[in-house]
Order: structure tokens, then C-alpha cells, then sequence
């Protein structure tokens, strides 16, 4: 099949953008960092599904990692994501650094409520005002109708929500399913960096998390549910930065009488540092 197009600048998108608004289709735009897996495809094949066009973004966006994380060393696999978006994408939109933060730039959006706050943020701060920035730019610049995001970066899909939300952007977000592999690990372009061991173990994420919501849906109370699930994690090798329960529309703490959950876990293995979430709900109280 023929190569997808690329546009690597704001102007050659816009223009892209501009014939099909002319010819009354509708756009989606699903922005990754490349590395495409299953679970990208995914969001592309959603926005198909609403849309006439689909644009990928590819853009490894600095201002999202720390100082010490693999910005340097993050897979960078261009020719193989054009490759396996033959087909299913109609443009690709890769801009350089440069092109999205020419020089003299100095805007940022800053985050605040749950949504933002009291998960990634305690390990890598900054971390979303750098999503929100870029995810901002690339709505602005392509305008679609709708984005596709995954809910395997749940708190990252809540984020944009939040945005899209409170600045008045006009698009409709997407959320797609987490894509997994047949033991449950969660796709991810980071998978790549786990040792063939680490990768055989990495699957207990995903079956601790299932018991966790399986726990809590009998009953269990939160604190117990959690705590098993975080020895658990340890006791196999898991450095584990957070295991917790949060409102699952507002990623706030959850009130006591709440009954829909997102049960949300971040934990390393090694050198690979490893997210992912699933639904939970807790019985209803029977009133008195």
C-alpha cells in the first residue's frame, strides 16, 4: 500500500486539514510518541470510526520527561510506524523540537485539581504540565473534531479531559480501551526495555490489580484490598511507587460512599518503570 503522507510543520498540517474541512469531513487526531503497538492502532482505528480523516501525531515531546528519565534513549522508530500505518491513517504529522518550541518559547499550561495531582506527580513532577502543554498545541494546530486518547495512561486521559474541558477546546476526547497482551500486561512502547525474565514477571501487574477490583468488589475495604496488592508486588521485585483507588471520573481520593474506582499502579522492574490501571466498583451500601 502507498506511504502515508508526512507533514513535518504546522503550516504543511493546517493546510492538509484545511481541504478536508472544505470537502465537509470530519477529523481525528490521535497524538503518540511513536514506537506504534496494537494499542496505538486501536485509537486510530476509534478515530476512523468517527471521522473521515485520521492524523497521527509522532513527536517524542522533551518537556514530559525529567531529568533523569530516557528521553535520550526512548525507541524512536519512524520508518516502522509509517509502515504500520498504511492503510489506517491518512497523515502523519512529525514535527522536529524546533518546530513545536521554537526559540524564545515560554508558554506552559499549568495543572491543578485531582485529575493533576497526588499520582505521577509525587515521581515526576512536571511530568503533566508538559503533556498538557503539547496535547494544547496539537489540538490547536490540527483542530480535529475529535482526539483518541488510551486509558491505559488513565491519569493522562483524565488531564486532557480536564483541559479540553476548562478551556473551551473544540473537540470531542476519545477514550480507547487498554490494549493488552494474552497475559495481561498492558501494551506499551516501554515493554521493549524488559529482559526476557523481567518480561515473564511483569504479567503480575495486571493479575494483582484484577484481585485488587475482585477484592474490593466483594467487599473488602480499600486499605485491605491495596495493602495485599502492594506486598504482593514487592514480594515478587517490584519497587512500587503507588497502588491506590480514586474516584473514577474525577481522580479524586474517593469519598466513602463512592462506588465507581479506578484502581491505578505505577511500579519498576529493574530499570523499566511500568503504569497501569483497571475499573473497580464497590458494593452499595444498603440504606438503613
Amino acid at each position: 500500500m502507498p506511504s502515508v503522507p508526512v507533514a513535518r510543520t504546522v503550516r504543511a498540517l493546517r493546510r492538509a486539514v484545511a481541504a478536508w474541512r472544505a470537502a465537509g469531513e470530519r477529523i481525528a487526531l490521535v497524538p503518540t510518541m511513536g514506537a506504534l503497538h496494537d494499542g496505538h492502532l486501536s485509537l486510530v482505528r476509534l478515530g476512523r470510526r468517527r471521522a473521515e480523516r485520521v492524523v497521527v501525531s509522532i513527536f517524542v515531546n522533551p518537556t514530559q520527561f525529567g531529568p533523569n528519565e530516557d528521553l535520550s534513549k526512548y525507541p524512536r522508530t519512524f520508518r516502522e510506524d509509517r509502515a504500520k500505518l498504511s492503510g489506517l491513517a491518512d497523515l502523519i504529522f512529525a514535527p522536529s523540537v524546533e518546530e513545536m518550541y521554537p526559540a524564545g518559547f515560554a508558554t506552559t499550561v499549568s495543572l491543578a485539581g485531582p485529575a493533576a495531582v497526588g499520582l505521577e506527580d509525587r515521581f515526576r513532577p512536571g511530568h503533566f504540565a508538559g503533556v498538557a502543554t503539547v496535547v494544547s498545541k496539537l489540538l490547536i494546530q490540527a483542530m480535529p473534531d475529535v482526539a483518541a486518547f488510551g486509558e491505559k495512561d488513565y491519569q493522562q486521559l483524565k488531564v486532557v479531559e480536564r483541559m479540553v474541558d476548562d478551556l473551551s477546546l473544540p473537540v470531542s476526547i476519545m477514550a480507547g480501551a487498554t490494549v493488552r497482551e494474552p497475559d495481561g500486561l498492558a501494551m506499551s512502547s516501554r515493554n521493549r526495555y524488559l529482559s526476557g525474565e523481567e518480561r515473564a514477571q511483569a504479567a503480575l501487574i495486571f493479575r494483582t490489580l484484577a484481585d485488587c477490583a475482585a477484592d474490593i468488589g466483594a467487599g473488602a475495604p480499600l486499605s485491605g484490598a491495596l495493602g495485599r496488592g502492594k506486598r504482593r508486588l514487592s514480594q515478587a521485585g517490584f519497587q512500587v511507587d503507588y497502588l491506590e483507588a480514586r474516584d473514577a471520573d474525577t481522580l479524586a481520593p474517593p469519598a466513602d460512599d463512592q462506588t465507581k474506582l479506578r484502581i491505578l499502579v505505577a511500579a519498576r522492574l529493574g530499570a523499566t518503570r511500568l503504569i497501569d490501571n483497571v475499573a473497580a466498583e464497590r458494593p452499595r451500601v444498603s440504606e438503613p
